[in-house]
């Protein structure tokens, strides 16, 4: 084994060690995690990373109002580890109490896409890559989002790519192919999502297999459909009474070292605007995506990495000033798979990362889960990837 690997496994090795063990006696069977096969939650403190809060215990009495899902697309414990190096030896991750790993092994392969991972945290199945929204028999599985709106709870999808790439579609559409951009944007209009931000105005508009225009049919739903850029964002208050689809891009929008500045004011004004729509005080759900560290582990390119992951770590900054001030919200932040076997080599330094690849592809890697607010301790350990989907539905109650 390489030797420059020595320090990462130390440090997992210890984070495993202290935390409950999980037995796992066999691989299960693909599709739905069923609930009596999940390990049962450990009733004493969670494990948690040295030099950080510990969880209070007000917090492990109550259920969250609130639950944001963060997914670092692509954000395996490297990427992490790069980023950090690159910004003085910190990220606001080392503010998450608990941490635990999920395993992120799709229902065909063991190296997941990000549609399978995605769906897996959306509607807790284990499904075959490719699938947005559907179980193995492709047929469609509710979401989490969905049993949100059943419950009267406002949501959001928040994403620095396309609004109908696989991750976010996964929360809202049905669709037996992740590259059906149009069926997937024409599923936005069978839902009730509060707050929509990303690109893909073109699988809206100006369709090519069919003359619809979604966003004019969004507009006659109550929604305001518009553009979102810095510098409108800053002056921006959403009117609470209305629905908005901010679409920020035409296709795919650009990378943040490229001019993308969106995700920041998006994840200031998207906590607070659900909050106020919560008129029934059941709380909000809100998934937010930094989709671009995958593309950059796609381009095997170590700049592209870092820079998302720090826009990223800004983004988690942003959500735990919600959450603290607010005291009733979960912040869990995770990724669907890593990409491009990345590694730091030998000859870095602090803020000057050399990396390296073995694929310029996803890997089949543990995937760091940290947890912050009220249920923070039922994410410790090793679980299944669909097991967020079961805590979260725990969490929420929608029983």
């Amino acid at each position: 084994m390489n030797k420059r690997v020595f320090p990462l496994l130390s440090v997992f090795c210890l984070l495993l060690t202290a935390c409950p063990p999980v037995p796992q006696d066999t691989l299960p069977a693909a599709g739905r995690t069923d609930a009596s096969t999940l390990p049962a939650e450990p009733d004493t403190a969670p494990a948690v990373a040295p030099n950080t809060p510990q969880v209070e215990t007000a917090a492990k009495a109550r259920r969250p109002k609130n639950i944001i899902l963060m997914i670092g697309d692509g954000m395996g414990v490297t990427q992490i580890s790069a980023g950090m190096y690159s910004n003085n030896n910190k990220l606001n991750l080392e503010q998450f109490p608990v941490v635990g790993l999920h395993k992120s092994y799709s229902g065909d392969n063991l190296i997941t896409d990000s549609a399978a991972g995605a769906t897996a945290f959306s509607a807790g199945v284990k499904t075959y890559n490719g699938a947005v929204g559907v179980g193995m028999d492709t047929m469609p599985v509710v979401t989490i989002l969905e049993l949100a709106e059943a419950a009267g709870l406002p949501t959001g999808l928040v994403a620095t790519c396309s609004i109908v790439h696989a991750t976010p579609a996964s929360f809202v559409a049905h669709n037996r192919q992740r590259k059906n951009y149009e069926e997937i944007a024409t599923d936005f209009l069978k839902t009730e999502v509060d707050l929509l931000i990303g690109g893909g105005a073109k699988f809206f508009d100006r369709r090519k297999s069919d003359d619809r225009k979604l966003t004019k049919e969004l507009e006659k739903r109550n929604y305001v459909v518009d553009n979102f850029v810095e510098k409108d964002a800053k002056d921006l208050r959403p009117d609470p009474a209305r629905n908005y689809a901010y679409l920020t891009a035409d296709g795919e929008p650009l990378p943040v070292a490229q001019g993308r500045d969106y995700l920041l004011p998006a994840v200031k004004i998207a906590p607070d605007f659900l909050d106020k729509r919560d008129r029934n005080n059941k709380g909000f759900f809100l998934m937010i995506e930094g989709a671009q560290i995958d593309w950059g582990g796609h381009a095997n390119d170590s700049e592209y990495i870092i820079s998302e992951m720090l826009e990223f770590n800004e983004a988690i900054g942003e959500v735990l000033k919600f959450a603290k001030a607010d005291g009733e919200t979960l912040v869990i932040v995770t990724a669907d798979h890593e990409t491009g076997g990345y590694a730091i080599q030998n000859g870095s330094s602090l803020n000057n990362i050399d990396g390296a690849f073995t694929s310029d592809y996803h890997t089949a890697d543990l995937i760091p889960v940290f947890a912050y607010g009220p249920g923070s301790e039922h994410f410790s350990g090793i679980f299944e990837n669909t097991a967020i989907f079961d805590k979260m539905k725990k969490l929420f109650a929608f029983d």
